[in-house]
């Protein structure tokens, strides 16, 4: 499975670095010297990292000038990667859209549409009936996701995943 793990930003300098959006907790790992990211079909291979006024900037070999490093704008950067690499509670986002929703009683109430990652905590995206709806990924609302049954199983309080009607 692939994931997405960055997008490349503006260049940085004149030497063909750039600066890079993570999108992985694991930037130490995923950007370290020798990292192999794939990039619109081509292969990028990271030559260093740097934290510089709190942006990740990255040099790639064989991006050696300004130009180059322009040309990558707006590239997403992805790597190969599988299940086995996540501690207990995390997921890729990958192998959670799609996945039926269910509450503790086992009535379903939608599908996973989508995964956003706001500064804030993850939401998950929950096609339902009356709209997507927008579901805080922490355990008290979430308390199991089983992706061997394939299924993600939500609490649903009042308003959450339903409408709920105005008192006049």
């Amino acid at each position: 499975m692939q994931v997405i793990v960055g997008t490349i930003g503006r260049p940085q300098g004149l030497r063909g670095e750039v600066t890079v959006r993570p999108r992985t907790d694991q930037v130490e790992t995923r950007f370290a010297a020798g990292a192999v990211l794939v990039a619109e079909g081509r292969t990028l291979t990271v030559v260093a990292h740097s934290m510089v006024q709190g942006k990740l900037v990255v040099a790639f070999d064989g991006v050696a000038d300004r130009a180059a490093a322009e040309a990558l704008r707006g590239v997403e950067l992805w790597v190969d990667s599988t299940e086995d690499e996540l501690a207990d509670g995390e997921y890729h986002d990958a192998s959670l859209i799609g996945l039926p929703v269910v509450t503790p009683d086992g009535e379903a109430v939608g599908t996973v549409a989508a995964v956003e990652h706001p500064p804030a905590q993850d939401l998950l995206v929950v096609r339902t009936t009356y709209g997507n709806r927008l579901v805080p990924f922490v355990t008290e609302l979430v308390p199991t996701v089983d992706l061997a049954q394939g299924r993600v199983v939500i609490v649903p309080i009042p308003g959450l995943l339903s409408e709920v009607p105005d008192e006049d």
